[in-house]
């Protein structure tokens, strides 16, 4: 069919590093929503608040940015698919580690480890989809990986609903070491790009660096860049991390009181939307560019935010539920363009773990700022929060370029 030819346009080994990319990350996401669909029940077993609840969020998102850094850094020397392999070991290991946890602060060591691994895998994956597709394609190719994270939170929500009611939640974080045997598949059959090849290679016995990033060249642009994607991020990680917990807590306690089973049918429900806005999103940004399609989304996420927050009414939350999910997560499919477009191949995959990641380093204080407004003001008062950190973001796009269909550096 014509509308797929895109797909053929590409090589075998760009559709393998799609494959790998995409399952790394929907895995990635598969056991980091893990928490966020056991939180409630945990709680009570380990003495937790909401304040410290989010503070261990927020600690995992902390970590990830650490992670994303080292990984790029990693990536750009020893090859993507190592760093990718390695990130999605650690971050399999010590999911499962967090069911053996007997206190806060084991469970808090844990999740660290697991916020490294999570971090590594978005910059190494994103710099080896980037680097095997054309560019009039690679807004699509990253929207397929990004449209992944969907499939592995609602593979987390299921799961959750399967296991939570039998094995509780030690149970469901023992299923998080799955995806640790990927990485033999990604071993044998994904090769790096020869794009990074022949950049190696040339830059033998060459210095580049950091001052790729941070010189006067890029230094307004990748600070605009990264404050942008730290609002975004603040928006999604308060939002999600805390959004079964809300679903399921009592009307007393601030919460709408759905049983396990809807509100793991809710968020299913969500991740619909959610898939089709990363997979639209990158159709929309290679015909329309990165710019208009990625302020179009932030402010109608903000607008389907604000009308989220003055919801209470089950049918009406799962009407909105998809067109939160769609808005308030598609944009991300652009990022990995974006970046990808901005720098060069030699520090590529380390301005991706540092614009991405310092973001998240940012939107660490989501989760427990949402905690403690939402033990203070309820959570109606922190998704309007959410929303106002969506429309701070849409406004920082005054300061980005456009920069579809440039070839790469």
């Amino acid at each position: 069919m014509a509308r797929f030819a895109w797909w053929k346009e590409a090589s075998p080994d760009a559709r393998r590093a799609l494959v790998a990319a995409s399952f790394g990350w929907m895995l990635d996401s598969f056991d980091v929503m893990l928490w966020a669909m056991v939180v409630a029940k945990l709680m009570p077993d380990l003495g937790l608040s909401k304040p410290a609840a989010g503070m261990l969020g927020s600690l995992t998102l902390a970590a990830s940015a650490v992670g994303g850094l080292i990984f790029g850094v990693a990536a750009d020397r020893f090859g993507r698919r190592k760093a990718l392999m390695a990130s999605i070991l650690i971050y399999s290991v010590f999911t499962a580690a967090c069911g053996f946890a007997t206190g806060v602060a084991m469970l808090a060591v844990f999740r660290i480890f697991l916020g490294l691994g999570m971090g590594g895998e978005w910059a190494s994956g994103a710099a080896l989809v980037s680097e095997t597709w054309p560019a009039e394609h690679r807004g699509k190719a990253l929207g397929i990986v990004q449209s992944s994270w969907a499939v592995g939170y609602a593979a987390a929500a299921a799961v959750a609903a399967l296991v939570l009611p039998v094995w509780g939640w030690r149970g469901v974080f023992f299923v998080g070491v799955i995806p640790v045997f990927f990485t033999l598949w990604i071993q044998r059959k994904v090769k790096e790009p020869e794009l990074w090849t022949r950049a190696r290679a040339a830059s033998a016995g060459v210095r580049t660096g950091f001052g790729e990033i941070f010189g006067r060249k890029r230094l307004r642009l990748t600070i605009f860049v990264t404050v942008m994607n730290a609002c975004t991020m603040f928006g999604w990680w308060g939002f999600n991390l805390w959004l079964p917990a809300y679903l399921s807590m009592a009307p007393e306690q601030g919460g709408i009181g759905l049983r396990p089973w809807a509100m793991s049918a809710l968020v299913i429900f969500m991740q619909a939307g959610m898939w089709l806005g990363y997979i639209t999103f990158g159709f929309i940004s290679d015909r329309l560019g990165r710019k208009r399609s990625y302020v179009g989304f932030l402010v109608a996420a903000a607008a389907f935010m604000l009308l989220y927050s003055r919801t209470r009414e089950p049918l009406l939350l799962f009407a909105l539920g998809p067109f939160v999910a769609f808005f308030g997560t598609g944009y991300f499919t652009g990022f990995g363009a974006l970046t990808a477009e901005i720098y060069p191949t030699s520090v590529r995959a380390t301005a991706q773990g540092i614009t991405y990641n310092a973001g998240r380093i940012v939107s660490a204080a989501a989760p427990f700022a949402v905690g403690s407004l939402a033990e203070t003001r309820g959570f109606s008062f922190s998704f309007v929060v959410i929303a106002a950190a969506f429309l701070a973001a849409a406004a920082l796009w005054a300061g980005i370029p456009e920069t579809k269909g440039q070839p790469l550096e």
